[in-house]
């Protein structure tokens, strides 16, 4: 009997079946720069060629590891030897635009910088952004349910898909694609596979809600004194700019320090401060949003809250400021490093950060632990770098998972589980959700041939 990869490439032909040196140069992901390992990498252009790709590789009790624009930040899409690589990287057609209806449809492999700005020249958004923009395909979004910089506003990927059309591991297609924001006739099915991270179908296409662009932004870069500050920050503008905020960014001291030391980001305020917030509203009142913006921070002055504060002048300015915020290659510079996304509550977080820097103390003599966040949604993320030679991976996920029992907290706020986060899901979810998303596994993806051995273990 011909192999699994002599069988798909009869059915998908020879351009669409990738193995031997042609996997050569494939970095395994935006994280590790390793070469790829799999037996062969498929790239369909089709919901049917992947339905035909899945069949084959359950006849032949195949492993498929499903691959978007390799960004993930769990390990979830890094394959091995044994394994075959369904890419949708080719799957990129944004197939339709409505302006009335407020939608787009289009295919899973869409960068999401590509649908933002073919969107922007019909003056329309799609509100998700995070990032890696730039190389982040909308069905990785979906599959790890993305969130980014604008869930205070719009909600995290699952509040921004309308309909989806998946494949399961038999090769079935589960077509779903509404376009209604209203459609209460039975199970919402989309959502088992948004945030299931590949393991129980493959989505392929998807219809989104888009939002008008707006005709306002508003930004500022503000630093505070202490945490209770930044949380009578958020109290207020969360008040005063009701229904424009769009982003509330946090970073610790210590991250702004970092990516703006020499060489480095040009820092637009003083370093010596303990918090820095980036603030940003949308709205569709340039005039007046901008006076109800200025109003607010100039409150916050005259109430103490804000100590000190820039107000890009410009979009090159803007850019500027967030890129101090997304931009962090002067931490990952510090090899070994370790990226954590937890979400715990508000309050809980000054607390958390104390707890998780006064166990790195204890286990490192050199390490640093770097935060931001999103914070307003309960998001942080840390980077925690010990400061020593060797693996030292374990020993830091005990120091940031297990302080998040008492909060109540999750090991994943936005990234997912994928193969990194497993033996500590049990810290977010309890035995009976583990035992149902089991059966949910085994039930949808009865082999296991779908991205095995990742989110839980069957």
């Amino acid at each position: 009997m011909n192999s699994v990869v002599e069988q798909l490439t009869q059915v998908l032909g020879c351009a669409q079946v990738h193995s031997g040196d042609l996997l050569t140069g494939r970095a395994t992901s935006f994280w590790n720069g390793e070469p790829t390992q799999a037996r062969a990498i498929i790239y369909p252009r089709t919901t049917a060629e992947v339905s035909q790709t899945l069949a084959t590789c359950q006849a032949n009790n195949q492993p498929v590891v499903v691959q978007g624009g390799l960004t993930g930040c769990v390990a979830g899409a890094v394959s091995q030897k044994q394994d075959i690589i369904l890419s949708l990287e080719k799957m990129t057609a944004i197939e339709s635009i409505d302006a009335i209806g407020s939608t787009a449809t289009l295919q899973s492999g869409v960068i999401l910088e590509i649908l933002q700005n073919t969107l922007a020249d019909h003056g329309l958004m799609f509100p998700l952004d995070l990032g890696a923009r730039g190389s982040c395909t909308i069905g990785g979004n979906i599959a790890t349910n993305a969130g980014g910089i604008n869930v205070l506003r719009y909600g995290m990927m699952r509040d921004l898909v309308l309909g989806i059309e998946a494949v399961l591991a038999d090769g079935t297609v589960i077509s779903s694609m509404n376009k209604m924001i209203k459609n209460n006739a039975g199970y919402d099915l989309k959502q088992l596979f948004i945030g299931s991270e590949g393991t129980l179908g493959v989505v392929t296409r998807a219809v989104v809600k888009l939002f008008p662009l707006p005709n306002s932004v508003n930004c500022a870069l503000v630093a505070v004194k202490d945490f209770n500050d930044v949380s009578k920050l958020l109290s207020t503008v969360r008040t005063q700019l009701a229904g424009n905020l769009s982003a509330f960014e946090v970073m610790w001291g210590d991250y702004y320090r970092a990516v703006t030391d020499a060489g480095g980001h040009r820092p637009p305020l003083p370093r010596e401060y303990p918090f820095y917030v980036v603030i940003e509203t949308e709205g569709s009142d340039v005039e007046g949003d901008s006076k109800r913006f200025n109003a607010t921070l100039e409150q916050l002055f005259n109430d103490d809250v804000i100590i000190d504060a820039v107000i890009p002048k410009s979009e090159s300015e803007r850019h500027l400021v967030w890129q101090i915020r997304e931009d962090f290659e002067a931490i990952l510079e510090q090899k070994p490093y370790y990226l954590y996304d937890v979400s715990l509550p508000i309050r809980d977080m000054p607390r958390y950060v104390t707890e998780v820097n006064e166990g790195l103390a204890e286990a490192f003599n050199k390490g640093q632990c770097y935060v931001l966040g999103h914070v307003a949604d309960g998001n942080l993320h840390l980077f925690i770098c010990p400061g020593q030679t060797g693996d030292s991976h374990e020993a830091c996920n005990a120091l940031v998972y297990e302080p998040l029992r008492a909060f109540q907290g999750s090991v994943s706020a936005e990234h997912g589980i994928g193969t990194e986060k497993m033996a500590w899901l049990n810290v977010s979810r309890n035995e009976a959700e583990i035992a149902l998303m089991r059966q949910l596994k085994g039930l949808l993806d009865p082999t296991g041939i779908l991205n095995p051995n990742r989110v839980v273990k069957g």
